[in-house]
């Protein structure tokens, strides 16, 4: 049967699982719509095409789908960039269909046209421009097989407008075979066997785990690796919440804004186990000091991840979901020499307990002012165990890494690498897209939300029951401490002086709104807001010069820690 080049898409999409796309109409997908109207799949219309690129990258966070978001040619296409550049630097499986002009006005700056291939080349996995609708079947096969597999990442797809228009017999290929592109799942046994002798011979042990292990879905193997080998866990920010940060073994986070003890175990380590992390540089501070006596294993499925940052002495190249249960029955299989090598670790796992003791994390809540740290401990202990998280970005994305205790994969969606303002209130409507019935709560600063705060519409028009916590205080929090601590309080254009009605502006687009302005204010208002049927805003009014600490300047070494008085 033939069938026009728009109807091949979507019946591709549906035929890869897709159920649910975000995205914006206009002229040049105006046949992706129309055909979308006689699909099983849903769409959901969002305000903008950042939010709707945010939304489907949430959706991929929550799900381990792949997630897709559409959007018109020109400035529709352009919009889309802060969002795939957010997914590209978080490894998050996309495929991003942007409409484009005809094919014979490609490259005759046709009005809408944008070079999308030569904009996105830096920022997508692999990209596309589709120039007979021949090809649209296999290409867009190829787009999720790229996106999902290997180290996951965005895809984009560049559809001309004839070539939607175009028919064609339809066919959907069974399998994918690309030249030069052989991700490498299975980790050599060679080095797993060396692996288990370094983690046998250390004495003092950390693991380190990033984004990776949330990707791969080994928070089961990572619990029983950790707790067959007794060592200390720590996370990145985009690891949180693939170790629960409750268990015995957990140091928290660890970095520029990571806890006392995780950075004081790293720099003190002989031997750091690195799963699925790429040594960022607010990881590591200054590189010359980082684990300066530690050997590191590096495990990823990316090689060129490895060796990229930091020296290592083990590269261990493949997926987690492999390396993981085959290094616990490798160390498992000597039972007295694990025993005695955890024994002989003994005193380290006491010295780091010692560190947790000395310097918790901690804040100094006071009667009359709302700490923000408080919020987010309230919040944590009124909200369910599988509520899903998501974050902007600033000072109130840190004080929900360290204070919001995480049990549960996938409850934690935050911009990590790029660090986008306006990504969690879209990312909330994705993730709530995404599981309907579960608590999803979108915490933020007043700077932050207003990036995105259009997407309050698209709350309200799907009855996405989003709750909302803005952290207000009237500054742009984290370049304000920046200017606080390194310019001598000269606060640049970082004083939000127009106050903003918060409780206004939801009750505009249909939402509910709620303030705390006293401490005994905030349970309550936490608690009538997850009452409350659909999209609710919170608004607390915080201490305004409340830092984000421990914190490690910038040049500095982990153990170089500006700790909280």
């Amino acid at each position: 049967m033939k069938k026009t080049g728009s109807q091949i898409l979507l019946e591709c999409l549906r035929l890869e699982g897709v159920d649910t796309v975000f995205g914006y109409p206009g002229g040049t997908v105006i046949n992706i719509y129309d055909d979308l109207m006689d699909s099983p799949i849903k769409h959901i219309l969002n305000r903008h095409e950042q939010a709707a690129v945010h939304a489907a990258d949430a959706y991929a966070r929550v799900t381990g789908n792949v997630g897709v978001a559409i959007a018109t040619s020109g400035p529709g296409a352009t919009n889309t960039i802060t969002g795939i550049a957010t997914a590209y630097m978080d490894s998050i499986p996309m495929v991003i269909i942007s409409g484009q002009v005809p094919t014979p006005l490609i490259g005759n700056d046709a009005f809408q046209e944008a070079d999308m291939i030569g904009i996105t080349r830096p920022i997508t996995k692999h990209n596309y421009l589709v120039r007979d609708v021949k090809d649209l079947a296999r290409i867009v096969k190829q787009a999720f097989y790229i996106a999902r597999t290997g180290r996951p990442g965005p895809v984009l797809i560049d559809l001309p407008k004839d070539v939607q228009v175009d028919s064609t017999t339809f066919s959907y290929p069974e399998s994918v075979e690309l030249r030069g592109y052989k991700p490498t799942v299975n980790a050599n046994p060679r080095q797993l066997e060396k692996a288990t002798k370094m983690i046998l011979a250390a004495r003092k042990p950390v693991i380190y785990v990033g984004g990776g292990a949330t990707l791969s879905d080994v928070s089961e193997d990572l619990l029983k690796f950790a707790e067959t080998i007794q060592a200390p866990v720590t996370t990145t920010l985009m690891g949180m919440a693939s170790f629960p940060k409750t268990h015995p073994l957990s140091v928290g986070m660890l970095g520029m804004h990571g806890t006392f003890y995780a950075n004081m175990a790293v720099t003190n380590s002989d031997l750091l186990i690195a799963l699925g992390a790429r040594f960022d540089d607010r990881v590591t501070g200054k590189i010359a000091t980082f684990a300066p006596h530690a050997k590191i294993i590096h495990v990823d499925v990316d090689p060129t991840s490895i060796k990229k940052n930091v020296r290592v002495d083990l590269p261990v190249v493949g997926m987690l979901d492999d390396v993981l249960p085959r290094l616990t029955e490798k160390v498992q299989r000597d039972q007295d020499e694990l025993k005695e090598t955890i024994e002989a670790t003994d005193a380290w796992r006491a010295q780091v307990d010692e560190w947790k003791e000395q310097h918790p994390m901690s804040y100094k809540q006071t009667k009359s002012t709302i700490k923000p740290q408080y919020v987010i401990e309230k919040l944590r202990e009124l909200t369910d165990d599988d509520a899903i998280i998501t974050t902007e970005v600033g000072q109130h994305q840190m004080w929900t890494a360290q204070f919001f205790d995480f049990s549960q994969p996938r409850t934690f969606v935050t911009s990590g690498g790029l660090g986008t303002m306006g990504f969690g209130l879209p990312a909330a409507l994705g993730a709530q897209a995404a599981f309907p019935e579960r608590q999803v709560i979108d915490i933020s600063g007043d700077g932050s939300f207003q990036m995105n705060s259009q997407e309050l519409a698209t709350l309200v028009q799907y009855r996405l029951p989003v709750k909302i916590v803005i952290l207000n205080n009237n500054f742009l929090g984290m370049v304000r401490q920046w200017q606080q601590l390194f310019f001598d309080k000269r606060y640049s254009q970082t004083c939000m002086e127009l106050p903003i009605d918060f409780i206004k502006l939801a009750e505009a687009y249909g939402a509910t709104g709620l303030r705390a302005t006293r401490v005994e204010e905030v349970g309550d208002v936490i608690k009538k807001a997850l009452e409350t049927p659909g999209p609710v805003i919170m608004e607390f009014k915080v201490s305004r010069e409340e830092n984000v600490l421990p914190m490690v300047p910038a040049g500095a070494g982990l153990n170089e820690m500006v700790l909280a008085s």
